[in-house]
């Protein structure tokens, strides 16, 4: 028995057997796009709150260390960076804060003197900036898509009342 040509046409493009790959290999791009996004996107928070919560010690510390009447006397914090950065970058242990490709590039103590009606005036209120740099490291899987975002650079500041030693 001969089949026809246009009989095996017909069975031929009826069949659905490749049909899942087919619809696999075009949602697989927006799949790797979405779980790119997402991991990008937690280690970016996890990076800034490590810095924020850093920057708060670095000023929690720099408002006990620095003495109380910095206002009358004068003086200045810019000795204090080098400690601060090390607050704002490691635990107690030494150990680093950051998950990898995240860059603190400077932390910047300063103050300032604000007068009003408080218990004393004026009011020593210290300034530290933390300057950061984080790097995605799935930024090739995003450059796929179009503009790929290699790094994003931020400030972190906190403020807080200077009570001195």
């Amino acid at each position: 028995m001969k089949l026809s040509s246009s009989f095996s046409i017909k069975r031929f493009t009826a069949s659905e057997s490749g049909a899942v790959l087919i619809e696999f290999a075009l949602v697989l791009p927006i799949m790797l796009l979405f779980f790119a996004l997402t991991i990008e996107a937690a280690r970016m928070m996890w990076s800034y709150q490590s810095v924020i919560a850093g920057v708060r010690d670095a000023g929690r510390y720099m408002a006990r260390v620095t003495p109380a009447d910095i206002c009358d006397a004068g003086g200045s914090v810019a000795g204090l960076s080098t400690t601060l950065k090390g607050i704002v970058e490691k635990d107690i242990g030494g150990t680093s804060l950051f998950p990898s490709k995240v860059t603190v590039n400077s932390v910047t103590p300063s103050f300032s003197c604000i007068t009003g009606s408080y218990r004393v005036s004026p009011a020593p209120v210290g300034r530290v900036s933390a300057n950061v740099t984080i790097q995605f490291p799935m930024g090739g899987v995003l450059d796929i898509f179009g503009d790929a975002i290699s790094s994003v650079t931020t400030d972190v500041a906190d403020n807080a009342r200077i009570f001195g030693q």
